[in-house]
């Protein structure tokens, strides 16, 4: 609730969550549909911010009702061709196939992207497992 609170006062924008990435060590706030530019800022500035307030690394990842638009939104800027969610009656899987030039952007830095759109899949929609393709 504090980081939160935080980021509301910060950005000016709306906070629909904030996962604490232990492992990662950093802080990903979930901002309302609309308002990415706002909880940036100008030049990110208000990421910035935050970074320096929280001393943690600071990640945004804009909200959606649908499954697709948040991996979208959490996968972000890698160009996705498609989204499948293959019947399975044992686990709920999601494959993502990306541009083939956009793969290191999906998985990022030592599966960081990756593992923040596990997380946010998981949280969100019950999702066992986010592959990319």
């Amino acid at each position: 609730m504090t980081y939160i609170a935080l980021f509301e006062r910060v950005t000016g924008a709306t906070a629909n969550d904030c996962l604490i990435d232990s492992v990662g060590d950093r802080i990903i706030f979930v901002a309302k549909s609309g308002q990415m530019g706002l909880a940036i800022g100008k030049a990110g500035r208000n990421i910035d911010a935050l970074r320096r307030m929280t001393r943690k690394p600071v990640e945004i990842v804009e909200a959606s009702d649908s499954l697709e638009g948040l991996i979208r939104n959490s996968l972000a800027p890698a160009r996705i061709k498609e989204i499948r969610v293959p019947e399975r009656p044992d686990r709920k899987i999601v494959v993502v196939e990306v541009d083939p030039r956009d793969k290191a952007i999906a998985i990022g830095k030592n599966g960081r992207t990756i593992d923040k759109t596990r997380m946010l899949a998981k949280r969100y929609f019950q999702v066992d497992h986010v592959q990319i393709a």
